[in-house]
């Protein structure tokens, strides 16, 4: 593999920005691809639109060496790489959502003019088993010029993304990486990619495998944390402490109870063991279990919230934390923005919702720490922020506080 590559990462989001602005700083020339025009632009200034550790930095250096170029459209390249979302479809229902997979196939749409023999595509958005068969089977019916003896002659391979947000940059280089090929070629021309930038083991296996490897990662977690948020529903009934509870259990050497919290979100552990579901819905009966569990405790908080409430004449209601985990500005899928939206329409409560990695939330005012803390009747802790951990305890007293995440001590 050459040692400079032309690449074009499609999808300038929580994976593909880090992911284009990191094989922009080794030496390849890259093009990031969105569709939002405020993106392309924001990024060809070299500043950024997410919140990320260090990324503005690395952005600035890539944008400021050529290395890195935004745009609306793909251009010819050796490597293509699609990290766009994969969501519910619209108008999903709760209890039996099916994935979209249509920015994928808008994607592979997109860069089938400009792809060539011989290039690698890869798909790195997590998907339901089969999405990436789907990606090649479009490629090989818009350009039927690139059919070799039935089989197409570009390489493409899934290599789901791994890492966690606020250590995106980090988790990128060193982490393991699965690589499935749609076929051996495909997954050793990956898998030799791959190796270029990753200090963690790059391990093969087939495009199937692959994607359903990501799909298990998450589901484990989501179970787990399942288990974790039904003690401590069980831990309300009976009058115990669920934090003091699962620090006692954990005291055994093979038991390691999660955290519980407010729910589950997140693009990933909220999303992706629907996509399970889905591909086998009469076998993945504790997977669906799981979800509905953990999204059962976000309805458990806000009728928790409201039976508080009705001690009060007017009732104001602190919500600390909007995004899906701690000191990160995502909101994809998060438990806490549901609970507070929730709160917001509900009649006669006054909600102010504290988001201190947010500028502005479309139908909520943001207000300030101190000022909610001042004003609120009501505290629920919702984000273990960081800010909200050196929240002094007296401004606790004589306030009802429900803390669904362990804020406070």
């Amino acid at each position: 593999m050459k040692d400079s590559l032309q690449i074009c990462v499609m999808g300038l989001g929580y994976i593909g920005l880090p992911t284009a602005s990191l094989l922009a700083t080794k030496g390849h020339k890259v093009l990031g691809v969105d569709v939002i025009s405020e993106v392309v632009d924001t990024i060809n200034r070299g500043d950024i639109h997410i919140v990320e550790p260090e990324l503005d930095v690395l952005v600035r250096s890539a944008v400021n060496s050529k290395n890195l170029v935004a745009s609306l459209e793909p251009a010819e390249a050796d490597v293509f790489i699609i990290a766009v979302p994969t969501p519910f479809r619209e108008g999903h229902q709760a209890n039996a959502p099916r994935p979209d997979i249509s920015y994928v196939e808008d994607a592979s749409r997109k860069i089938a003019p400009v792809v060539k023999r011989g290039d690698l595509v890869i798909l790195e958005s997590t998907s339901p088993v089969g999405t990436t068969e789907r990606v090649a089977a479009i490629l090989a019916a818009e350009r039927a010029d690139l059919m070799e003896n039935g089989r197409l002659a570009v390489y493409v391979a899934h290599c789901p993304e791994r890492v966690l947000p606020g250590q995106i940059l980090r988790e990128l280089v060193d982490n393991d990486r699965v690589v499935g090929g749609v076929n051996p070629a495909a997954t050793e021309a990956a898998v030799g990619f791959y190796r270029t930038f990753v200090r963690g083991e790059v391990i093969p296996t087939d495009s199937r495998t692959a994607e359903l490897t990501k799909l298990t990662e998450n589901s484990f977690r989501d179970v787990n944390i399942a288990f974790a948020n039904e003690m401590s529903i069980i831990c309300q009934q009976l009058g115990i402490n669920v934090w003091e509870l699962i620090k006692l259990a954990n005291r055994h050497p093979r038991v390691d109870i999660l955290r519980p919290g407010p729910g589950v979100g997140g693009h990933c552990l909220a999303v992706d063991p629907w996509f399970i579901v889905s591909s086998a819905p009469e076998a993945a009966r504790l997977i669906r279990t799981a979800r509905e569990v953990n999204v059962s405790k976000e309805h458990w908080v806000v009728e928790k919230v409201k039976g508080r409430a009705q001690r009060f004449r007017n009732p104001v209601v602190a919500c600390l934390g909007l995004a899906y985990k701690p000191d990160i500005d995502d909101v994809r899928e998060s438990p806490a923005m549901a609970i507070a939206q929730a709160l917001n329409e509900a009649p006669d409560i006054t909600v102010l919702a504290v988001e201190p990695n947010l500028h502005e939330v479309d139908g909520m005012t943001l207000a300030d720490l101190s000022a909610a803390l001042e004003q609120a009747d009501i505290i629920v802790g919702l984000v273990s922020h960081r800010e909200f951990r050196s929240i002094d305890p007296a401004a606790l007293k004589e306030k009802v506080v429900i803390d669904t995440c362990g804020i406070f001590p």
